[in-house]
């Protein structure tokens, strides 16, 4: 069992001082009230002291006892017991079973001579029902067996105010109100002598122990339980406290919020309230009183009396933290609120809570030491004091006095522990993380991301990059030459990015990506820089870099053009200054003008010529090599037929005249498409490549957006060119009627019956006809739908039309115009088929309007 130095035992007043030469007169019982003590002796006297308590310079606490005067009680027994009643100036002296008055400074008896007889024991009522200032209330133990009694008591008269019967003869008795805790015979019970109602508590034996009916509060009292304990009762019958495990045989018992203090017969025991652990023990051999006096505990023997001084509750929570003991220190504290006002008990707690932390800490209990630096409010930075070079340069912390911890440095508590420090640095890393964004972390931002990143550096940790990427208050300074002194050079770049120092950042990658500096945070940073200065607002930036960059990769590098966001202004980059730089590069100037052409739909002639004229430069270098047919060579030749479809801004007669001569008959007909040259375009399709399917594909590009004779003209056309008498064969005759059959609706079927030979079967035309008169029999009911649709709308208004006829129309001056908003000072005007009327000349100008009904009547 671990001690605590709770109380110090001060001599009060010695037997000289009480007795002198009289060694046979004993002390029986004590009162104190302020600096007045109280002294009962056993031959019929009491003795008055003052007392006077001083500190020494090494913090106990001695206390002077001056004799005023003692005086004899004319009776020939032991004074019993002495209560103060300082509001009416009065002493009460209990003694041969009856209650006298006294003065408390001269000890003269009252002159009315008021008592109170027949009392065995007497307790004052803490907490008076009776309200009126000037009388107590005192509950006696009469000598009538099972009874009873309380009393008011004034200033020189005593007043009988109720007589209450026990169950069983009280031995012991304390009273709080309304409420009396009694020890009987064989047990203790609470009584409401208001209304007569009883609780049973628990059973003791009387016989073989004294009872202790103590109050400690408001209706709770302590009681002398079986078995060695202290149990803790309310006016409810009920505990709300464990109970404490003194002596068999205690004698008296006290409380010094947070301690109970128990006696016996060599010993005086104190037990904690809040834990129920035994705390301290002091010898004392023959103590016979114990009693404690508005804070005060008065213990003494049958010779002396002696004073149990409490040490300061802050001194004995340092010891136990000095002693490791946190738990017991912080329960200790948190009993401590009560008797230490609210601000002042504020501050205490926040710092032993951070004290408790640092010792937890010390002990890597990083989870308890964590919960307590939070509930502490921890100067984050105390914590990272501990470790060396963390906090920056710029920093002005320093450490609280008296210091929260005894250890100088992290190399001090781990004791050179590499594991140790390892944990330490690892947690410190959780909490920082966890308070940079709380209220902890409030002035101290600086501190806390440098320290942070410093940990991360140090560690290799994945969250440096986060901590860098996001918003962070590192200090510049230090933290970069602390990233430099760990190799983090890709890590470093973002920090001088975060600064705004993006030309030192993109350099430091630059170097990185060259080989002259070794950092192998991001394999792929080649294409990191190139992201960067896509997103770069700096043109200069940009433009520096942009030769390094397309000799990495023009694939890869062109991206700083073609993704750049859309909402960046335009002249930050021009595109013909960015196509003068990609002169050189001419993959990536393919790329960005496919970006302008393709992505973007710029509608700019040059970007149009210029992209198909690289286009078929490749195309024709491609052709000319000795592996013509490969994979590359059509995928560019199927982009360049693309984009000399789609669009209509490139210089078709500079392209015509780059194509002729080329042996690129798809390309050469798509241009003549684009001057209306389609026949020469069809019979390029049809008779030079021989490509039916082309032929049709032709037709129907060339025809979209155009109307139905347009397009049915080019499938004439194709048509006639496979029924051509100088160039008819089995395959051209096979296409025309493929071509028929698939594509019914897109010939005028006369002309086509027209033009074909007279040997064809209707057999072998069978789908044609059936798709031809299918159209026409789709085409000529639909015309009749449209113009019965049409006579109905007619109807319908010459109904409305002949209503208006058959109805009256009256003027007045309240009928307005419906369009001017004027009265009729004419009788000329035009009524609607919704019943408006409006002046003729507002009609005329309304008919103008397509929106204005069309339909009226003149009256």
């Amino acid at each position: 069992m671990m001690t605590t130095k709770a109380f110090t035992l001060v001599p009060a007043v010695d037997q000289e001082l009480l007795m002198g030469d009289k060694e046979r007169i004993n002390i029986e019982c004590v009162e104190c009230c302020g600096r007045n003590l109280y002294v009962g002796t056993s031959d019929c006297f009491v003795c008055h002291f003052l007392l006077e308590e001083k500190t020494l310079p090494a913090g106990t606490a001695v206390f002077t006892a001056t004799k005023q005067l003692h005086r004899h009680l004319g009776f020939k027994k032991p004074v019993t017991e002495l209560r103060a009643a300082s509001a009416l100036h009065r002493l009460l002296v209990l003694c041969d079973n009856s209650i006298t008055l006294v003065n408390m400074l001269s000890l003269e008896p009252v002159p009315s001579g008021a008592r109170i007889k027949g009392a065995v024991a007497l307790t004052l009522n803490e907490n008076p029902v009776s309200g009126d200032p000037f009388c107590v209330e005192v509950c006696i133990i009469s000598v009538k067996r099972r009874t009873i009694q309380v009393f008011m008591v004034y200033e020189d008269r005593v007043q009988i105010v109720r007589e209450v019967s026990t169950p069983e003869q009280p031995l012991a008795v304390a009273v709080d109100g309304h409420f009396l805790c009694l020890a009987l015979t064989t047990q203790y019970i609470i009584l409401n002598y208001s209304t007569g109602d009883s609780q049973d508590l628990f059973p003791y034996c009387s016989e073989e122990k004294r009872p202790i009916v103590k109050r400690i509060g408001r209706q709770e009292f302590l009681l002398a339980g079986p078995g060695g304990l202290g149990m803790f009762a309310t006016v409810a019958g009920i505990s709300q406290r464990a109970p404490v495990h003194w002596s068999e045989n205690v004698i008296g018992a006290a409380v010094c919020f947070p301690y109970v203090i128990a006696l016996d017969d060599k010993f005086i025991t104190v037990h904690s309230m809040l834990d129920q652990q035994q705390k301290q023990t002091l010898p004392f051999k023959e103590g016979h009183i114990l009693q404690d006096f508005e804070g005060r505990v008065i213990v003494a023997t049958n010779k002396g009396v002696y004073i149990l001084v409490p040490l300061p509750l802050e001194k004995q929570i340092q010891d136990l933290l000095a002693s490791h003991r946190v738990e017991e220190a912080l329960v200790l504290a948190k009993g401590a609120r009560r008797n230490i006002p609210k601000e002042k008990f504020q501050v205490m707690y926040r710092r032993i809570l951070q004290q408790a932390g640092f010792i937890q800490f010390a002990q890597l209990q990083f989870l308890e030491a964590k919960e307590l630096f939070r509930s502490g409010q921890l100067d984050v930075r105390e914590l990272i004091s501990l470790y060396p070079f963390l906090l920056p340069t710029s920093s002005s912390f320093t450490r609280s006095h008296p210091p929260l911890h005894e250890y100088a440095d992290l190399n001090q508590l781990t004791q050179g522990d590499q594991e140790k420090m390892a944990k330490c640095k690892c947690f410190l890393m959780s909490y920082l993380n966890e308070v940079r964004s709380t209220e902890v972390a409030n002035g101290y931002k600086e501190d806390i991301d440098t320290a942070l990143l410093k940990l991360y550096a140090e560690a290799d940790h994945d969250s440096l990059l986060d901590l860098l990427v996001t918003e962070n208050s590192c200090l510049l300074t230090d933290s970069a030459a602390w990233l430099e002194r760990h190799k983090k050079y890709f890590a470093l770049g973002l920090l001088y990015h975060y600064n705004n120092q993006d030309a030192t950042a993109v350099q430091l990658w630059v170097n990185i990506v060259n080989g002259d500096i070794h950092d192998p945070t991001r394999s792929d940073l080649y294409e990191y820089v190139v992201d960067f200065l896509t997103y770069s607002a700096d043109p200069g930036l940009v433009w520096k870099y942009m030769d390094w960059v397309l000799q990495k990769s023009e694939e890869v590098g062109v991206q700083v053009f073609t993704k750049r966001p859309l909402e960046e202004p335009q002249n930050s980059f021009n595109p013909d200054d960015i196509l003068t730089c990609l002169k050189k590069y001419p993959h990536a100037l393919v790329r960005y003008l496919e970006h302008l052409v393709v992505d973007r739909k710029l509608q700019k002639e040059e970007y149009h010529t210029h992209l198909a004229v690289l286009y078929l430069d490749k195309v024709l270098q491609q052709r000319s090599g000795a592996n013509s047919k490969g994979a590359e060579v059509t995928e560019t030749q199927v982009k360049l037929r693309r984009l000399l479809q789609k669009s209509d801004l490139y210089r078709v007669h500079f392209l015509m005249d780059r194509v002729r001569g080329a042996s690129l008959p798809m390309e050469r007909a798509i241009l003549h498409g684009k001057l209306e040259e389609h026949e020469q375009a069809l019979r390029t399709l049809v008779h030079e490549l021989g490509d039916f399917s082309a032929a049709e594909d032709y037709c129907r590009w060339c025809s979209e957006g155009k109307d139905l004779a347009y397009r049915q003209r080019l499938f004439h056309m194709l048509l006639t060119i496979y029924l051509s008498p100088g160039h008819s064969t089995l395959e051209l005759a096979v296409a025309a009627v493929d071509l028929l059959n698939h594509h019914a609706t897109e010939f005028d079927a006369v002309q086509v019956l027209q033009l074909l030979p007279g040997a064809w079967s209707v057999q072998l035309l069978c789908p044609f006809l059936m798709g031809a008169m299918r159209d026409s029999t789709h085409t000529r009911r639909t015309t009749q739908v449209a113009l019965g649709l049409a006579k109905s709308e007619n109807l319908i208004y010459k109904y409305d039309k002949m209503k208006l006829k058959g109805s009256s129309v009256r003027l007045s001056d309240e009928k307005l115009c419906q369009t001017c908003q004027s009265p009729f000072c004419e009788p000329v005007f035009v009524r609607y088929p919704n019943g408006g009327l409006v002046h003729t000349h507002c009609a005329a100008s309304r008919r103008t309007d397509p929106s204005s009904p069309r339909h009226s009547t003149r009256t």
